[in-house]
């Protein structure tokens, strides 16, 4: 456990004292936090109540009243405590009991008189399982963490400073920025390295809940507190308790969702909805959004006593096109993951490929260019080639500036003026007026661009479309309205 983290609660059950006060002994020697209870009744109470985040819990099997293995059945029907490790003890254990506690969700079983180092690790063994169980459920985004938080552009160094100075803090941190950059990436990159790291790390998008259900899901709720409401929820505070939360598009939250998030960053106190009874909770919290929030304060959509405690420690996760020099690295990077992740044998790209997203615009930043790049992986042949990118929806290629200088004097010779060329008009005549008969070639590129203008035309001005029709590539097509000097209306 690292010096910095709360220490790990432990439940001791257990009606005879000298067992409790051993554990007790043990467990507080080893940094653990122990909290004790006679009854099976007295655990369950324990556990109910919102101000007592447990870790682990130790239940001997009999007991007055309700018995450790009835408590354990209780425990797995509750989503508050469906998921807490359990050790079941017994002084006459049986076959039949150590069967049935595996059964009913054990976590471990093991017999009286207890050994020290039996308890010891079997107490590790279970809590390093359980970090292990909540370490599986991020273990895909760590992975893709490791290719996405590339840069080695000067915004993105001194983006990197910011994190390694802020993540062993406890700071609070706001991470602006525009959709698509990677603000949660920032957002993991602090808890790694963070003293919290092995602790949990709970992600909230408060866009994606309904304004109705933010407070149930933030902060909890109790049996009956609404419709619906069957069973006792944990909410998500809670479950981050010793971690970090993070609060994601926290522009979206709703106003007394909001009010209740500045009590927790106060002073570390929370109700279940439905509950009277406040609960303390040791959680940092990291936000993000896309939006202004210092406009959101001054129209009245966010608090701005609120704002100021999450504005503790500011960061601004780049666009794409502050970090142009990044492209080539991440493209590499991206071609490799998505080649592995479908099986395909990894590709050379061709240098073309890294000049031509240098230069697309990427309004969806690093996510586009990560969709750009996985469809040409796929769609590609032996080599990844110009030709394997999307078309980007972003350009125009029928720019009022495109296609090449035309000789007047040679547009004379064939009847034509110079905005004759640009604005496409019927196909001149085979001879000029000099008599001198056109080239081949000059009949051909005339012909062409007709019959692209009239494909266009027909097709709407969709380039998809036509160059499907016409049997080029886009990107083909693209270069000779450029050169033709086509634009869009014409024809």
């Amino acid at each position: 456990m690292s010096d910095d983290a709360p220490p790990l609660t432990i439940l001791v059950v257990d009606d005879e004292k000298n067992i409790r006060r051993t554990l007790q002994m043990v467990l507080s020697g080893e940094g653990y936090r122990v909290v004790e209870a006679e009854s099976a009744e007295d655990a369950l109470a324990t556990l109910a109540r919102p101000d007592a985040p447990v870790d682990l819990a130790i239940f001997d099997v009999k007991l007055p009243g309700l018995s450790g293995l009835e408590a354990l059945e209780r425990l797995r029907k509750e989503e508050a405590t469906r998921d807490l490790p359990i050790i079941v003890i017994s002084g006459h254990a049986t076959v039949h009991d150590a069967v049935s506690a595996i059964k009913l969700g054990a976590s471990d079983f093991f017999e009286k008189p207890l050994s020290r180092e039996r308890v010891l690790v079997s107490v590790r063994n279970v809590l390093r399982a359980a970090g292990l169980a909540r370490a599986v459920v991020d273990l895909r985004a760590e992975l893709l963490a490791k290719y996405e938080m590339i840069g080695t552009s000067p915004v993105m160094q001194r983006l990197f400073g910011a994190i390694d100075t802020v993540a062993p803090t406890r700071a609070s941190v706001l991470i602006t920025g525009e959709s698509g950059t990677g603000k949660e990436l920032l957002a993991r990159a602090i808890v790694r390295l963070s003293p919290r790291k092995d602790r949990p790390f709970v992600r909230v998008n408060c866009a994606a809940i309904p304004r109705e259900l933010i407070e149930s899901e933030l902060f909890g709720h109790e049996r009956g507190a609404f419709t619906g409401a069957q069973q006792r929820k944990r909410g998500h505070f809670e479950q981050a308790h010793g971690g970090t939360i993070f609060l994601d598009e926290i522009g979206d939250m709703d106003l007394t969702a909001q009010a209740k998030v500045l009590r927790v960053l106060q002073n570390g106190e929370l109700s279940r909805v439905g509950s009277e009874v406040v609960q303390h909770v040791d959680v940092r919290v990291l936000a993000a959004t896309n939006k202004d929030l210092e406009r959101e304060v001054k129209e009245g959509r966010f608090r701005e006593d609120l704002f100021f405690r999450l504005n503790v420690f500011p960061l601004r996760s780049p666009p794409l096109r502050e970090r142009v020099e990044d492209i080539r690295p991440l493209a590499v990077s991206f071609a490799a993951r998505f080649s592995e992740d479908n099986g395909i044998r990894p590709k050379p790209v061709d240098d073309m490929v890294y000049k031509a997203l240098e230069a697309r615009a990427f309004p969806g930043n690093v996510r586009e260019l990560k969709n750009v790049v996985e469809r040409a992986v796929i769609l590609s042949g032996d080599v990844i080639t110009i030709a394997d990118l999307p078309e980007d929806p972003h350009a125009n290629p029928f720019d009022d500036d495109a296609g090449p200088d035309v000789d007047p004097s040679t547009l004379a010779t064939f009847g034509f003026s110079t905005d004759d060329a640009r604005g496409g008009t019927p196909l001149p005549p085979v001879a000029g007026p000099d008599g001198r008969r056109a080239t081949l070639k000059e009949v051909r590129d005339r012909a062409e661009r007709a019959y692209i203008v009239e494909t266009l035309r027909a097709l709407e001005w969709n380039i998809s479309r036509a160059a499907a029709t016409l049997g080029v590539e886009r990107t083909n097509l693209h270069k000779k309205i450029r050169g033709f000097g086509i634009r869009r209306g014409e024809g």
